[in-house]
């Protein structure tokens, strides 16, 4: 499972492991490092072993600083986990002039620094997220000679750029170029809509044995169990897509500060829901539309009892 900030929660991905099979570990959404704090619990909540017993978790750090980074790794290390994630790959520009996670991909020097620095202070292993650059596609395979010099756990790749964000096509060519100089395992990212998506990766880059799904296991949460299994779920998808929904909402509700926040939350995730069901963009005006969580639910039953959900393969 991907990491997709402020919807593959702890409570998501604990709720999912209950109700869809096919994820074998997720990656959690980036915990941004602190320099030369006490790291309070309140603020790694979300990465705690109690709140993760249901689905396998890495945690992942967002940074530039190798100060800050070693306290944070160390810290999750401590709780039990045996590996962390460093963020080279996140696309949005949060404070771009920080230079971290995409951002930082052009700059090979600063990167091989901070592993320098790094690694040798770790209490477990390590491994990356990114994609084939900022801007540049041939930024990241100017960086694979540094990262082949350390002991890193894997490497996730997304064959877009940042500034690609999610728009344009995944340059194939150019992530089998990267794959082709990597000493480290790879995980492919991006894209994986449906089965005969995996099944064309899975011939073109044979090598490759972990495969990361995001924003498409909210449209399709069956689909890491179709892969698998090499077929899908035919029956009752609606309805466990409905209780997958109604879990999340009465868990959200019981930790959330108010309505608006639930609200919010579960309209939020709507975003990737409403792409299931045919002919939906009445009933998700509808839904947008609501004021209280009473409604909502109202609506959102009547939503699953009058749309049917895509076909896909």
């Amino acid at each position: 499972m991907a990491p997709l900030k402020g919807v593959t929660d702890h409570i998501f991905r604990n709720t999912f492991s209950r109700h869809f099979q096919g994820i074998d570990l997720a990656i959690a959404p980036f915990v941004a490092s602190i320099n030369g704090r006490k790291i309070h619990r309140k603020y790694i909540n979300d990465l705690l072993p109690e709140n993760n017993k249901e689905m396998p978790v890495i945690p992942q750090i967002l940074s530039n600083s190798a100060k800050g980074f070693i306290l944070l790794a160390n810290r999750f290390y401590d709780l039990g986990y045996q590996t962390v994630n460093w963020n080279l790959g996140c696309p949005y520009p949060m404070n771009p002039e920080k230079n971290r996670a995409a951002w930082l991909l052009p700059h090979v020097d600063r990167i091989q620094e901070f592993l320098e620095k790094v690694v040798p202070s770790l209490k477990g292993r390590i491994s990356i997220k990114a994609r084939l650059g900022l801007r540049d596609n041939q930024e990241f395979g100017r960086l694979i000679p540094v990262l082949n010099g350390f002991p890193i756990d894997e490497v996730i790749l997304h064959p877009r750029t940042g500034l690609q964000r999610y728009d344009g096509k995944p340059d194939l060519q150019a992530f089998e170029e990267c794959i082709s100089g990597m000493k480290h395992p790879v995980v492919y990212n991006g894209d994986i809509r449906t089965i005969a998506d995996y099944q064309m990766l899975a011939v073109r880059f044979p090598t490759i044995e972990r495969w990361m799904i995001g924003r498409w296991l909210l449209v399709d949460p069956f689909l890491p169990h179709a892969i698998k299994n090499g077929k899908r779920v035919g029956r009752n998808r609606a309805e466990k897509m409905k209780m997958f929904h109604d879990d999340l909402f009465e868990q959200y509700r019981d930790i959330l500060n108010g309505p608006k926040h639930l609200l919010d939350r579960m309209k939020g995730l709507w975003q990737f829901f409403q792409f299931a069901f045919q002919d939906c963009r009445p009933g998700m005006e509808i839904i947008r539309q609501t004021q209280h969580p009473d409604q909502y639910k109202g609506v959102v039953d009547h939503f699953f009892q009058t749309h049917a959900l895509c076909v896909t393969d």
